[in-house]
């Protein structure tokens, strides 16, 4: 098989991979070194850096062809899909060659599992290292690693990457079981445990002289989970997330909506989530990463899935309308966090700008605040909300999406006098 198809078949492959960010990573350049530099087609993807950064990719795998039968995946034992498999070279080769044309500034490298998970593990970890120094390769590296690898090789391609993940695939062990018998929720726990440790070790070796380093190691871990492959509700999926961050300290969880595939399994429902959840996972997990939620603040026992109408944070100051309003001159940060509408960049900048003066609408109008979704959660020096009709229910009514209209084709011809119609709209 030529390389351009297997570039063609491996990059559809791994576009099911959502965790490729590169969030973390620091501005690297070829300076001073002798490597092949960049300065910024198939299996190019695009992800960006804390400081707004678009950084792209080359997203592939090494191989589709897997020992795993994971009912979910694509490239699972049992597809009848077509396999390819790339050497070591062939991925080094295609690197550098986007990579000295500028298409690319990294590589993000992921496998099916072939032989066993230390084999493949192996042939990853040889890309990494012949990239790095045989070719003293600068650019973004990041290598989806196999939990059921052992510790060493795991640790040892955290020492060539920039960013290692695990995907942990579904939030509890009950799904794995029935749709990923080969794997395990804890031992996928454990290899983050052993990643977390290494990074920590590598932080406080850290010399802030001149003198010798230490062994580079990645910045960090993320690791992704399906939404609608099982019966998870919201609340099961965003405690997982909880406590992933809270014990392992992940960059990021991804979530990636469960999307049908060429003759699934019957274990599998068969029609894929609305798109609007993942939506609002993202915003939810937002909330605990960055507005100081916590879980049970947004989702709870008696109400386990978020609202796919509302943003969670919206849902949750319409159910708690008794912390409003907000005095935007008086509050204290926290509470401000919690206004709908009211971003962290936002309020970082209210609260500088109410040392000098006491802040109007007008002032909130220059922040690009949107008005109509803070107007009935706060005050202001020259405004105070219409307590009377906005109770939960109708201030609920004015923040839900418009109706879908109905769009009528008046190019078929009128059906026959006296036959019912019917005129189906979209799903939300």
């Amino acid at each position: 098989m030529e390389l351009r198809q297997k570039l063609e078949i491996l990059a559809d492959a791994a576009k099911y991979d959502a965790s490729c960010a590169s969030s973390g990573a620091g501005r690297k350049d070829s300076r001073g070194s002798a490597g092949v530099g960049s300065t910024g087609g198939a299996g190019i993807c695009h992800s960006y850096a804390p400081d707004g950064r678009c950084i792209s990719l080359l997203k592939v795998l090494l191989t589709n062809a897997c020992l795993y039968d994971c009912h979910y995946c694509i490239n699972r034992r049992s597809s009848n899909v077509r396999r390819a498999q790339f050497t070591p070279a062939e991925v080094v080769q295609l690197t550098l060659d986007f990579y000295k044309r500028n298409y690319i500034e990294g590589l993000f490298l992921s496998s099916g599992i072939i032989r066993s998970a230390d084999y493949t593990m192996e042939l990853v970890i040889e890309v990494a290292r012949q990239l790095r120094e045989e070719h003293q390769f600068r650019g973004y590296i990041h290598l989806k690693t196999i939990p059921e690898a052992s510790p060493a090789l795991i640790e040892r391609a955290g020492h060539y990457a920039d960013r290692i993940s695990i995907n942990i695939e579904l939030p509890t062990q009950a799904g794995l079981a029935k749709l990923a018998p080969e794997k395990n929720l804890a031992r996928t726990q454990a290899a983050m445990g052993h990643i977390r440790s290494k990074i920590d070790e590598r932080r406080a070796e850290a010399r802030p002289s001149a003198g010798p380093q230490p062994p580079p190691f990645a910045t960090g871990q993320s690791t992704q989970m399906l939404v609608g492959a099982d019966d998870s509700n919201d609340a099961v999926i965003l405690r997982r997330a909880d406590t992933l961050y809270g014990n392992y300290r992940l960059r990021r969880v991804y979530y990636s909506g469960f999307s049908p595939i060429p003759e699934p399994s019957a274990l599998l429902p068969v029609k894929p989530p609305p798109l609007v959840r993942e939506h609002r996972l993202y915003q939810a997990d937002w909330l605990l990463r960055f507005y100081g939620f916590k879980v049970d603040e947004i989702v709870s026992e008696a109400v386990p899935d978020l609202d796919l109408q509302l943003d969670p944070k919206l849902a949750w100051a319409l159910r708690n309308r008794a912390t409003f309003p907000v005095d935007i001159n008086r509050g204290p940060r926290e509470l401000l966090l919690r206004v709908p509408g009211l971003g962290v960049r936002n309020v970082e900048r209210i609260l500088s700008a109410r040392r000098h003066t006491r802040l109007r609408l007008a002032d909130l109008i220059r922040l690009r605040v949107p008005m109509k979704k803070v107007l009935p959660f706060i005050l202001a020096a020259d405004h105070s909300p219409v307590r009377l009709g906005l109770d939960a229910d109708s201030l609920r009514a004015r923040f839900l999406p418009p109706p879908q209209q109905v769009e009528l084709d008046f190019s078929a011809p009128p059906p026959p006098v006296g036959e019912i119609t019917s005129v189906h709209t979209g799903e939300l």
